[in-house]
């Protein structure tokens, strides 16, 4: 049976600058047909119209309710042919029918040790509660908020000077390199998940 070549969906509702790490990855980059965002004003959908890739808003406002909305995106990932989605700074709670329509298959990436300091203010969470350590997480996505199965962890320091600005920056630093990886590794068929492991495997040499 051909192997059925895969196909990227982010999406995003910010700057983007994880969409940015992926559209520069040599492997994931050219994958990416398709990046969604629900802000009018996201910077992500300039940031794929200058890589020639497809960008599309679904502003909420413009639907009745998330069940409509979320319908709307499901229809927009078919109709593109998308086989994974990569959340980057998608500042939505996902339904549970995307959930099932892509388990296994999407990933997110945050700004914290989960499960440590989950939602939207990880960083202003880490630096309010004192630790010295914090660090960036992809995981796979489940029905739960920033709760899925753990692909790859990294802790970064936290500095008695820092502030959220300075230590988000060394954080995008660490998830511009760890998402590409995964998102990769993702698509190449390189994650075996068993509950809440996840191994990722070896590339294919050659």
């Amino acid at each position: 049976m051909r192997r059925v070549e895969a196909r990227v969906a982010v999406l995003a509702s910010g700057e983007g600058t994880n969409l940015q790490a992926l559209l520069d990855d040599p492997v994931v980059g050219p994958r990416v047909a398709l990046v969604v965002s629900d802000r009018p004003r996201a910077r992500a959908l300039d940031r794929a119209r200058g890589a020639g890739v497809r960008a599309e808003l679904l502003d909420p406002a413009a639907f009745p309710d998330r069940e409509t909305h979320e319908r709307a995106l499901l229809d927009l990932l078919a109709g593109a042919g998308v086989t994974h989605v990569a959340l980057a700074g998608y500042m939505r709670v996902l339904g549970p029918a995307v959930v099932e329509a892509y388990r296994g298959r999407m990933l997110n990436v945050h700004p914290s040790l989960l499960p440590a300091f989950p939602g939207a203010h990880a960083v202003r969470d880490a630096l309010a509660w004192g630790v010295k350590v914090t660090g960036v997480t992809v995981h796979l996505v489940d029905e739960e908020v920033d709760h899925g199965p753990i692909v790859f962890q990294e802790a970064v320091p936290v500095l008695e000077d820092d502030d959220e600005a300075s230590l988000l920056a060394r954080l995008h630093e660490v998830e511009h390199r760890l998402y590409p990886a995964a998102v990769r590794a993702l698509v190449e068929g390189r994650l075996e998940v068993r509950g809440r492991w996840v191994r990722i495997l070896e590339a294919a040499r050659g």
